[in-house]
């Protein structure tokens, strides 16, 4: 594990493996380093694999108050500790933050994500308006587990019934601990809207992959790649919302090691 500082002077623990060129890992939901872990020792194989503990999460630091920039700040702070210039990808909720990493004008070579959770009008159920609050209230409370519940149920809009048993679950307890992060991605992702005019400003290549098995993440991987200057699209058919790192990896370090024409 390395640390590089970020703006503000907080530490952001990584994660360095591999040979090639510069990739950064950026996770989605309450989760640290570890989730992308495989993919990263998968990828490690054709290209140099930066993968991070997000503020707040891991070992990396978390300096109040939260602000958004903070998030592109990071991620800036460890393309420079790659020389630069790095590839990005993000995962579900990762993947907005990859975008508007971008669209923000960071040194960016490529860009792939995976199943961006934009919700378009119809597809699926909002999330409610005050979800943002409900969770600040929540931690206010020390209800970390709730927190969890209602990310899982009015974000992922997963079914209360599947929820409630996974609090049994042995991955439970390491969500509680990041909970509190639920909180950021909240403040970034607002009302889960497609900020179109912002991904018409992503302009590095991007590829849109989505799994074909959650009829609303197909329509938003459509329309993000719609919205985006130079994008191509990619399934991994039947592939659930987790995906199986051995299924991603190979589409990755394609793209990701391609020659520029």
């Amino acid at each position: 594990m390395d640390k590089v500082i970020s703006q503000d002077g907080t530490a952001i623990a990584f994660d360095r493996i591999g040979q090639g060129p510069a990739v950064i890992l950026i996770g989605g939901g309450p989760n640290d380093r570890s989730a992308n872990a495989p993919l990263a020792e998968l990828l490690a194989k054709d290209l140099t694999v930066y993968n991070y503990d997000r503020r707040g999460r891991g070992d990396s630091g978390d300096t109040a108050p939260y602000a958004v920039d903070r998030e592109f700040e990071d991620i800036e702070a460890i393309i420079n500790e790659a020389g630069g210039v790095a590839h990005l990808y993000g995962t579900s909720g990762g993947g907005i933050i990859a975008l508007e990493a971008a669209a923000r004008g960071l040194a960016v070579g490529r860009l792939a994500v995976w199943e961006v959770p934009y919700i378009l009008p119809g597809t699926r159920p909002p999330v409610p308006a005050d979800y943002r609050e409900q969770l600040v209230d929540l931690l206010a409370e020390g209800r970390r587990g709730d927190m969890c519940e209602l990310f899982l149920t009015a974000a992922v809009g997963m079914p209360p019934e599947f929820v409630t048993p996974m609090r049994d679950f042995p991955g439970w307890s390491s969500m509680e601990a990041v909970a509190h992060t639920l909180i950021y991605d909240a403040t970034i992702t607002g009302d889960f809207s497609l900020p179109a005019d912002r991904l018409a400003g992503v302009a590095v290549p991007t590829l849109v992959i989505e799994g074909e098995t959650i009829p609303w993440i197909s329509s938003a991987a459509q329309a993000v790649a719609e919205a985006l200057p130079d994008a191509r699209r990619a399934s991994l058919t039947g592939q659930p919302h987790n995906v199986s790192p051995e299924a991603i990896a190979p589409v990755l370090a394609a793209f990701f090691t391609e020659a520029t024409p």
